[in-house]
């Protein structure tokens, strides 16, 4: 008989998203007036490596709890609530490696996702919580990791800004349960 990891549950206290508090992971859009020009507070977009697509994504049972983050490399993420209700995002940091960082490194820490690059996962400690309410989105810079949309509901329609073939060429995942870990949400 295998003997089973043990698995440690992390609790993350939930951080409210704000243009400061999430500005190393992406942007938090909120409402503008009509006519006022493109600037730095828009979604700093990048959809040059394919068709983009927009669409409304409906989700079912998503408690405040995961194990797994998830990065696109080729691409910005916006993610919205319909009717702006509260829900959480999972996030780490940008960890892809440029391919410079890479030549002739024989380190542990770098793995080569199924989809081409070089990263190195996400650290336990470097996770962080945020709760989205009210009509804003959040805009995710190319490569950060994030779980979710977590929510209390039974179900809630999201908006999703990617690529078209984002969840089938550009999905990486990391399993924190190789980490012994699995997180949830404290709100």
């Amino acid at each position: 008989m295998e003997k089973q990891e043990e698995v440690v549950t992390v609790k993350l206290r939930a951080i409210e998203a704000t243009a400061e508090s999430f500005k190393e992971y992406g942007q938090v859009i909120e409402a503008s007036a009509d006519g006022e020009e493109f600037g730095p507070q828009d979604a700093q977009l990048d959809l040059s490596r394919g068709i983009p697509r927009f669409y409304v994504m409906h989700l079912e049972n998503r408690p405040l709890k995961f194990s797994t983050i998830t990065h696109h490399a080729s691409v910005t993420q916006c993610l919205g609530s319909i009717g702006g209700h509260v829900w959480y995002l999972g996030v780490a940091k940008p960890s892809i490696l440029d391919s410079t960082e890479t030549e002739g490194d024989t380190g542990t820490n770098n793995v080569q996702s199924h989809c081409g690059h070089f990263y190195v996962p996400p650290a336990v400690e470097d996770v962080r919580v945020f709760k989205i309410a009210g009509p804003k989105f959040l805009k995710l810079n190319r490569g950060t990791w994030h779980a979710g949309p977590l929510f209390k509901a039974d179900d809630m329609d999201f908006y999703n800004l990617e690529l078209s073939n984002t969840n089938v060429v550009d999905h990486t995942t990391h399993n924190f349960k190789k980490n012994g870990v699995v997180y949830t949400i404290d709100d």
